[in-house]
């Protein structure tokens, strides 16, 4: 059976270098698709590949810093 799906969003204003923000237009003016589709593409896919071991050392060593600042 067919299922709608709802997805909430919301609205953030972020700052981006004008050249970044140059060639994602461009880009996405070449796929047909939104800026802001790409932009929650390419953010997704940042999110996905993340080296999650890496980030999880960073923050234990943060965690561990701030220990020993007590």
């Amino acid at each position: 059976m067919f299922k709608i799906k709802k997805t909430t969003s919301s609205s953030k204003t972020i700052r981006m270098p004008d050249p970044l923000i140059e060639e994602l237009e461009k880009l996405a003016y070449q796929n047909e698709i939104s800026f802001n589709q790409l932009v929650t593409q390419c953010c997704e896919y940042a999110l996905s590949h993340i080296d999650k071991e890496e980030t999880n050392q960073k923050e234990e060593r943060r965690t561990s810093a701030k220990s020993e600042n007590k």
